[in-house]
């Protein structure tokens, strides 16, 4: 079996040269990559993926691009795809968008100088026609396929349905939905859909309520959903597309003096950690975060490694009842 002294010497290049090659440290010329490339297939010491990897000059290492690493959706959807990726032999480099458009252009020069094989892309500011410009696989998550490779959501409508069926089931009939960012078209829009068709199927009162981008950049909701619950107050439950906006309104309904669940049901969504640490604990709608990882790691890799171009891919949601219904 062939090892690093047989392709130094093949190429008359150092092994530390060789080396920095394999794992993509420092500058390294074309020639120099071409040539290290020629000798590891001649001598047939990388698997085929390496060398597929070094004759197209790109790397073992996913860009990641995220709204904000602030927000625990994101921090625990990131976590999931390094640990995937890592399994499988790849690293991460992780940008933040932070809310802000005129970012894209840094950010894709950040990907091209660290050469990275493909792009999971989960913020919906990014467009995907420049990162296919590059000519890099695209994965998303949660947002509109456009022309990425594979699209990874959540059954997003279903979930919508789940959360008015219990509202209503528990005795609600007077439901108001904070939805998402207003103007924004993204994947987590069917939420309000699915809610919206159980309601008008059960013939109960609902109003769909949507919030700023400022809002949701700063995660603060309790004023905005103060407002909401003074100009609603026959309300007696709510569902919010986020566990972040849901855990606020216990915020708003203690200060209100308002009692949950006797007074007010809420149903978030996304099941992240926080959920179980309210007071009290929240019912919400499960996101598969891990699987969705996994998955879009996976639906990359097939398009970096063997050029396979998926669809979108829908994974189930859960209904997780807690104390707030």
């Amino acid at each position: 079996m062939a090892t690093l002294k047989d392709v130094a010497k093949e190429t008359g290049l150092s092994i530390g040269t060789i080396s920095r090659v394999l794992n993509n440290r420092g500058y390294i010329s074309d020639e120099t990559r071409d040539k290290v490339s020629q000798a590891m297939k001649k001598l047939n010491y990388q698997p085929n993926e390496l060398a597929r990897s070094l004759s197209k000059q790109t790397s073992t290492i996913i860009g990641v691009i995220i709204p904000s690493l602030r927000h625990p959706y994101f921090a625990n959807l990131t976590s999931a795809i390094e640990e995937t990726a890592i399994r499988m032999g790849y690293q991460t480099l992780v940008f933040q968008s932070n809310g802000k458009r005129d970012q894209e252009a840094s950010l894709l020069e950040q990907c091209m100088k660290n050469r990275v094989a493909g792009v999971i892309l989960c913020s919906g500011l990014f467009s995907t026609t420049k990162l296919d410009d590059m000519g890099i696989p695209v994965v998303t998550v949660e947002r509109m396929q456009e022309n990425a490779s594979s699209s990874i959501e959540c059954d997003n409508k279903e979930g919508g349905r789940l959360a008015a069926t219990h509202l209503i089931d528990r005795g609600c009939r007077n439901l108001l939905e904070i939805s998402t960012v207003q103007g924004n078209i993204m994947p987590a829009d069917d939420r309000e859909s699915g809610f919206v068709e159980i309601c008008e199927e059960r013939k109960v009162e609902h109003h769909e309520i949507p919030f700023s981008e400022a809002v949701y950049e700063s995660m603060d909701y309790i004023h905005f959903l103060s407002g909401v619950i003074d100009t609603f107050p026959r309300a007696d439950g709510i569902f919010c597309t986020s566990d972040i906006a849901a855990s606020q309104v216990l915020q708003v309904c203690a200060k209100k003096g308002i009692q949950v669940p006797e007074q007010m049901k809420v149903v978030g969504f996304d099941d992240i950690p926080l959920a179980s640490m309210t007071t009290p604990p929240l019912t919400t709608i499960r996101q598969p975060v891990k699987e969705m990882a996994r998955m879009a790691v996976t639906a990359l890799l097939g398009a970096v490694l063997d050029g396979t171009i998926g669809s979108t891919i829908t994974m189930r949601v859960s209904l997780v009842v807690r104390e707030t219904t």
